[in-house]
This record gives C-alpha cells, structure tokens and sequence, in this order.
C-alpha cells in the first residue's frame, strides 16, 4: 500500500482507535488518553500491512482486534511487576490459606513468614508488590483466581464487552467489598479512601500520615492482602 493511501485509511479510522481507547479501563498511570491513542495508531499500521482478504473477515473487526492487542501487550510490557513477583504474591496467598486451615484463624505475618521461610523483610516486599500490582487492576487482585498469573497481570478490560451476568457479579463484589472494608483498621480504611477515592499520590498520603513513601506502599499493599482474605469472611457469613 502507498504511503498516501496508507495515511487515509489510518485518518479514516482513527475514530475506531479512539473508541478502542474508551472501552478501555486502565489503572496505570503512566499512560493518558493521547498516550494510547498513538498506540492503537501502531496497531492500526500492523492491521493495514497484514490484513489478508481471503480470510473473509470484516477489515474493522480486524484492526479493532489488532488496535486492542497493541496497546495490551505495550502496557504488559512497561508494566513494574515481574513474574517472580507476581509468584511471590501467590505463596503468600497459598500459604495464608494452609496455615489458616491448620491454625482455624487468621495467621500472624511471624507465622506466614514461618511457613513460607522468608524474612520480615521479604514479606514487607511482597506487601510492595501487591502495592505495584493495584495499579495494573485492583479487581484482579481482590477477586481473581490467586493461582492465575494470567488474571494478576492483566492490565485492560473491555467495557463493552460486559455482559448482563458480568454486571450482577460486579455488583455483588462491590456489595462484598463494602463488607470487607469494614473489617479493615481505621488508619488502612483511610488511606484506601484517600488513594481510591480522593486519588491523592503516595506522596500525598505519606504526608498526611508523617511516615514514608514506601512505608505507604507497604501499608497499602498489607491492607490490600488483608481486604482480599476478608473476603472469605464474608462470603461465609451471607
């Protein structure tokens, strides 16, 4: 294709990418609206090179599949948290189970730490990286399947994809979610409020609360770890 021509079809459906760019939600900050959209403009040119006629599929469903796949995989690919991170944060959460099982109630982090033979140092890294992996997508880090490293490092979801049932479920786990805050101390509740809600940086909240940046990140993490296992106590209580 000329490049005169290639530079009308890409002019031509930039308003897909844009619509591409809205149905998506995304949690990490270091990308904005124009970020995405130059993006989605790359998956647009691999879309234009490699479509193929023959396999009778409509060109816009194509590039809208391409546009997509683009901007996931660059996300995926700056995203901070690393795979040995993410499988960190599944010990813990394989081990917050046994030892719950073993013990009947909810174990101290010296037992954690006992259980899977780590330091107190190395549990306060995987309260980080929980802190990290917030900003990929919090629902996976509350609702998913810990064991998949798949759903914890997914970054984007599709909007408009959402079925009926889909919409039921978000509300039950927000109604869940409600619960489970509550079991939370005062000072984690209030700074959930203030990252979530008033969307203030660490920075913010680490001067609002005189202690440290990563101290914040750690606390925020912990509290993350301890919302996901209340959970299980109210799904046991309805």
């Amino acid at each position: 294709m000329e490049d005169t021509q290639r530079n009308e079809t890409i002019m031509q459906y930039m308003p897909l990418i844009h619509k591409v760019v809205h149905g998506l939600k995304i949690n990490n900050k270091e990308y904005d609206h124009d970020d995405l959209v130059n993006i989605g403009v790359i998956g647009l040119m691999n879309a234009i090179e490699r479509y193929d006629e023959t396999l009778n599929v409509p060109f816009i469903n194509y590039a809208y599949t391409r546009i997509k796949g683009t901007i996931i995989d660059e996300i995926r690919k700056t995203s901070r948290v690393s795979r040995n991170k993410i499988k960190a944060v599944n010990d813990y959460y394989a081990a917050i189970n046994t030892v719950q099982q073993t013990l009947l109630r909810t174990p101290t982090e010296k037992e954690i730490c006992g259980h899977m033979g780590i330091t107190d140092e190395e549990l306060r890294k995987i309260y980080e990286s929980v802190h990290s992996l917030a900003d990929i997508s919090l629902d996976d880090i509350l609702f998913e399947d810990a064991s998949n490293e798949k759903n914890l490092l997914e970054v984007l979801t599709d909007d408009n994809a959402i079925k009926a049932e889909d919409k039921i479920i978000k509300t039950e786990q927000l109604a869940f979610m409600e619960k489970a805050i509550t079991l939370l101390s005062e000072r984690e509740q209030q700074m959930l409020q203030l990252i979530y809600f008033e969307e203030l940086s660490m920075k913010e909240v680490a001067y609002i609360f005189d202690i440290s940046t990563p101290r914040v990140s750690q606390i925020h993490g912990k509290a993350l770890l301890k919302l996901r296992e209340s959970f299980g106590k109210v799904f046991d209580n309805d």
